[in-house]
């Protein structure tokens, strides 16, 4: 009996600790870039945001290290952020500035995988750190779906949540894509000719929809959640041509990590890239 007494007593301890211990700890699966996919969970692609410039002739090499991710890897999604004397600079710059390069002047080339992590130079030769940020169990996805109508773009960015979050933000960007203008080339890439003639020039950042460092989603968020946030805006004045617009969609932890990103064209109605 005074056994029993004792097991009873040590059970209604642990009862009383558990619920009074709000902290939820998740079972989170593993998302690195070779795991099996899980079910319920998403696509996990990595972005790559690339400072670049049509006068840097060392850009290339980080041009050329892009076209190469997207060659190996469906789980890319880049934009180029162009500063200096340049005909597609983005004059809202200073935020992202001060993100990565804090107190410092913006030396080009610059990338960033996921907002914050060095891509660490020759990046052609380093590929295998940005496919390591790519898999097949991201936390949440991603899908958008937009019109065009009389120069005014509709979009909505759903979004569905396979974990629990809290203080989520949102970066929404235009791109414009197929732009033409020579590029300075002091790399051995592209043919070693200087400057590139007619270099294609694609994800081009002309406007951020939202703040550059994202706008607050909720509070907090909920596995098997389902959140669409919809945007309506005019085509940016500084196109070159509109019919070249897309899109980029990133969510952000409170660190200002990129936990994934999704690209669309226009037009495109998405759906999430979740697993069965």
């Amino acid at each position: 009996m005074k056994t029993i007494k004792v097991f009873v007593s040590f059970f209604t301890l642990i009862t009383i600790f558990s619920c009074s211990d709000t902290k939820v700890i998740e079972n989170v699966p593993d998302d690195t870039e070779t795991a099996p996919p899980v079910s319920g969970y998403f696509k996990k692609r990595v972005l790559i945001e690339d400072y670049t410039g049509t006068w840097c002739g060392n850009c290339t090499r980080v041009s050329h290290a892009i076209d190469q991710m997207y060659e190996q890897s469906d789980k890319v999604v880049s934009v180029a952020i162009h500063n200096g004397n340049d005909p597609y600079h983005f004059a809202g710059i200073q935020p992202l500035k001060d993100l990565i390069m804090p107190g410092s002047d913006l030396e080009l080339p610059q990338s960033r995988l996921n907002r914050t992590i060095v891509w660490t130079s020759p990046e052609p030769s380093n590929l295998q750190q940005a496919k390591s940020l790519t898999g097949n169990n991201a936390g949440l996805g991603i899908a958008l779906s937009s019109t065009i109508a009389n120069g005014i773009v509709n979009l909505d960015v759903n979004l569905k949540f396979a974990q629990n979050y809290t203080g989520l933000k949102i970066v929404v960007y235009a791109l414009e894509n197929h732009l033409l203008h020579y590029q300075a080339n002091y790399t051995s890439y592209y043919g070693n000719i200087n400057p590139v003639q007619n270099y294609e020039h694609n994800h081009v950042l002309r406007q951020s929809i939202t703040d550059l460092l994202g706008d607050a989603i909720v509070e907090n968020t909920n596995s098997g959640q389902t959140i669409t946030k919809s945007f309506s805006f005019p085509i940016p004045s500084n196109f070159t041509n509109s019919e070249n617009i897309s899109f980029v969609a990133m969510i952000v932890n409170a660190d200002n990590l990129a936990l994934n990103a999704r690209h669309a064209d226009k037009n495109e109605n998405q759906s999430f890239e979740q697993n069965p």
